[in-house]
């Protein structure tokens, strides 16, 4: 067996989306306690193994489709690089190891429980949601959302209903950014009338609208929890928060003018972590937040 095929099969570049498990602790002010992100990397590299063994199940169940898609026929498996055998084998050692991982952590089962939602929401969506009509799309959201849940889950942090409303739309709106890039995909490549899973070639306009809504959605929850009582009691200076509303509303209608012209790649989430103009958007974010706790 090839081991550099298997590590990309593995796809270590979506580990990045893993990084979610950390807002907690930097939301909580926690970013300087090293308990707090040990137990944060334990968290990322068990969803990084549980992300793999899914990545995985998901190239074998989409082989066939894979092997016809113009970018997907790269793919380790696809283009015969491993064997089905090889990967079927690969899995369980992955969940096993993920879940291994969760008693290095001061509350186990929290987490066991966040490991296990997100194991059996990846599998109902490999099989049956990613075929659904937006029920996909609300699947993807929920699977990033349940990162940033296993990120309190594993430091101990209290769930904040703020922070859980404001990501569900994120992600939803980066959700329907990957199915419009994949619907746009698919048409310029074949020209079906029906394109992608649930979707017809003329729903791209409805993504569209959607995924824009939810942008804005998530900046007025933003905007919102600026005047709630718990940013008053986490910075000395929220209305320094202010100036996070217009960040994001940049970020998110960016990435949609980009996706409208054709140069986003399926994957919105990766391409923010790596892209240099988000970077500097995401360190004036962390510069405004630093500044609202700690200037006097």
């Amino acid at each position: 067996m090839a081991l550099k095929a298997m590590i990309r099969a593995m796809r270590p570049h979506h580990w990045l989306k893993n990084g979610l498990v950390f807002i907690p602790i930097l939301l909580n002010h926690e970013v300087f306690d090293p308990e707090s992100l040990g137990h944060g990397l334990v968290a990322f590299i068990s969803f990084s193994l549980m992300a793999s063994s899914i990545y995985l199940l998901n190239d074998i169940v989409d082989f066939e489709a894979d092997r016809r898609h113009p970018t997907k026929c790269k793919r380790p498996l696809a283009a015969g690089e491993i064997s089905e055998r090889q990967a079927y084998m690969a899995v369980p050692v992955l969940l096993a190891t993920a879940f291994a991982l969760s008693l290095l952590l001061p509350q186990p089962k929290l987490f066991v429980l966040a490991l296990t939602a997100y194991l059996g929401l990846a599998l109902a969506y490999l099989f049956v949601l990613k075929r659904k009509l937006l029920v996909d799309v609300l699947g993807l959201a929920a699977l990033h959302t349940l990162r940033i849940l296993a990120g309190n889950a594993a430091a101990a942090i209290p769930l904040s209903s703020w922070l859980l409303a404001f990501s569900m739309f994120l992600f939803l709106s980066l959700a329907l950014v990957k199915r419009y890039a994949e619907l746009r995909i698919t048409q310029d490549q074949s020209g079906l009338k029906k394109a992608g899973r649930g979707y017809h070639a003329e729903d791209i306009e409805a993504l569209s609208q959607l995924g824009m809504a939810s942008g804005c959605t998530c900046a007025l929850i933003l905007a919102l929890y600026v005047d709630s009582a718990a940013v008053k009691q986490l910075y000395r200076h929220p209305e320094l928060i202010w100036l996070v509303c217009p960040i994001v509303l940049y970020q998110i209608s960016r990435v949609w003018f980009l996706a409208r012209r054709g140069t986003m790649p399926d994957d919105p989430l990766v391409f923010m972590i790596r892209d240099w103009r988000s970077q500097v958007t995401g360190a004036l974010v962390l510069l405004i937040m630093v500044a609202a706790t700690i200037l006097p």
